[in-house]
């Protein structure tokens, strides 16, 4: 997200006045979007629109087990979806046009549980959340569909689960950028116990912003709960980045005065 500062001589009758022109890099901020279980990136088009239009470069993708790979969705695992997550994360990162040092994840139920994972592997600055998924450590190589013949999986969603021990909860203690948590009112596949969770294991985040949609279910399947949700992630990720641009704005108009009163210019300012 740097920001440059470049001095100019403005032409005014036979004389020159100086200036500075303070503008946005050229590469932009990321955004990854993960979808849930069952879902696909058509999910999150009109979301990569909008964050598009306040000047990301967004990504959206199928999961392996999913749309045109949809004959693996018996068999895919959890740690095929997380390459799947990983490779996505590093083809937006090498893109030309992409700040690598500003990409958010935007993950939703089981796609919320891997961008978890994710920030663990890559370095992500914004995590935005709706309705992440938690599973057990076990069975970690077990097809993904096997996880929910487990009986204990509702049980173990609606009691409190330490960031000790579990690995997506440690990977979220361990995350140190912005994070918005968005809940559904009326969840019962992640249920209000899963959401207190990551919001505690959230402790060394920079930010944690909190969000319940109300009425909402876990599939958003009503339009006015669906933008609710897109208000909310707009709004939060175009106040991320305008935050991270006037930091470095500030930086660079810092350095500028130090620079000038080093030389013995006057700045009152």
């Amino acid at each position: 997200m740097d920001v440059r500062l470049d001095p100019v001589e403005i032409a005014v009758d036979r004389d020159q006045v100086s200036g500075t022109v303070l503008s946005p890099a050229a590469a932009l901020p990321g955004v990854l979007f993960a979808h849930g279980w069952g879902g696909s990136q058509e999910h999150d088009l009109g979301r990569a629109r909008q964050a598009a239009g306040i000047g990301c470069v967004c990504l959206t993708f199928d999961l392996r087990g999913h749309e045109a790979t949809a004959a693996q969705w018996e068999t895919v695992s959890r740690p095929q979806n997380l390459a799947d997550l990983v490779a996505a994360y590093d083809w937006l990162a090498s893109r030309g046009n992409v700040d690598p040092g500003a990409i958010a994840v935007v993950g939703i139920s089981y796609g919320g549980y891997l961008a978890s994972l994710l920030t663990a592997l890559r370095p992500v600055r914004w995590l935005a959340l709706r309705s992440p998924a938690l599973y057990k450590d076990e069975g970690w190589d077990l097809p993904k569909r096997r996880l929910h013949a487990d009986p204990d999986l509702p049980a173990f969603r609606r009691r409190p689960v330490a960031w000790e021990e579990n690995r997506a909860l440690r990977a979220c203690q361990a995350f140190a950028g912005d994070v918005l948590l968005v809940e559904a009112e009326h969840d019962e596949t992640v249920p209000h116990a899963v959401i207190e969770n990551y919001a505690a294991a959230f402790s060394g985040a920079a930010s944690l912003t909190k969000r319940r949609i109300a009425g909402a279910d876990h599939a958003f399947s009503q339009k006015p709960h669906q933008k609710a949700y897109t208000d909310v992630l707009v709004g939060w990720l175009t106040e991320m980045i305008r935050a991270a641009r006037e930091h470095e704005a500030g930086q660079k108009v810092a350095e500028r005065k130090r620079a000038r009163r080093g030389g013995g210019t006057l700045d009152p300012a």
